[in-house]
């Protein structure tokens, strides 16, 4: 696809399955009127759920660029926007001074403020550069300042830059926001925004995921493997449940171990490309032993 435009949330879903991605329902309309609205979509849910795969998805689905913000804490409008390459900038004085000319000093500042020195960061780069997808990944680490700035931004499509001018997106990118929920965000930005909670999938639907994003590996193994993971998820007394990247991970891990089914010698060998804590893993190890002993 090389348009944005989609005839139905069915449709977009399609194309979504063409690069791996299954959508659900809900997902898939609400992503379709983010497209349909040009409205930026939010996506919360726990990590590994598929937030972001969603955005590369689209990217992949429409043909367009993938242009990914990584929020943290601390993060400004200048590290998301643009800077200006003062190296290049000093070595343009040095060659107007060695050439003997006499440049006025407006004319010398608007030299040396030239688009050619400006460095774009993401957001920038999403505005000149689209139709593009910015991904604006886990937005729920940044600040209340960044947040503020980048309502602003998505209200407009459009950033003032002091000693250059103002650059407007000819066509709004399409903007994914994901969120881990570790704060809640502020209203003003949710207004703006379609969203849609990310949850782990059913027990059908992951099998069909592993299916698709991995059909090396033997159909027993896959859904042996999603059955062991839903009913780990299901515990109270892991520190993080496992999310879909993990239970990819993990049938990837065992099928290059060799396995055509889940045992538990290679399930716990391979404990670590499903669990990041030392103390999920015994526990793991412990419920393991209980589903397949």
């Amino acid at each position: 696809m090389t348009t944005t435009s989609t005839a139905s949330a069915s449709a977009l879903a399609a194309s979504l399955a063409e690069t791996g991605y299954l959508a659900d329902e809900g997902l898939a309309t609400i992503a379709y009127l983010a497209l349909s609205m040009q409205r930026p979509l939010l996506l919360e849910g726990e990590p590994g759920t598929g937030k972001t795969a969603m955005a590369e998805a689209i990217a992949e689905a429409f043909g367009l660029p993938l242009i990914r913000l990584q929020c943290y804490e601390g993060i400004d409008a200048a590290q998301a926007l643009y800077d200006w390459d003062f190296t290049a900038q000093i070595l343009h004085l040095r060659s107007v001074e060695a050439g003997g000319g006499n440049p006025s000093t407006a004319e010398l500042e608007k030299s040396l403020y030239d688009g050619r020195f400006l460095l774009a960061r993401p957001i920038l780069k999403a505005l000149q550069q689209s139709p593009a997808v910015l991904l604006i990944d886990e937005i729920d680490r940044a600040d209340d300042e960044f947040e503020a700035f980048l309502l602003e931004v998505l209200s407009t499509y459009q950033v003032s830059i002091p000693e250059f001018g103002t650059v407007r997106a000819a066509t709004p990118p399409i903007v994914v926001l994901t969120s881990n929920r570790t704060r809640d965000l502020h209203d003003a930005l949710k207004r703006r925004c379609l969203y849609h909670w990310i949850d782990h999938p059913g027990l059908a639907r992951e099998v069909e995921i592993v299916r698709t994003r991995l059909p090396q590996v033997p159909a027993l193994l896959a859904e042996q493997v999603v059955r062991a993971v839903q009913q780990i998820r299901a515990t109270d007394d892991v520190m993080k449940p496992p999310g879909v990247a993990e239970t990819l991970d993990w049938a990837r891990a065992l099928h290059l171990l060799g396995s055509p089914k889940l045992n538990l010698e290679t399930a716990a060998a391979s404990i670590g490309a499903l669990c990041k804590y030392r103390e999920d893993t015994e526990r793991v190890k412990a419920t393991l032993a209980r589903i397949l002993g």
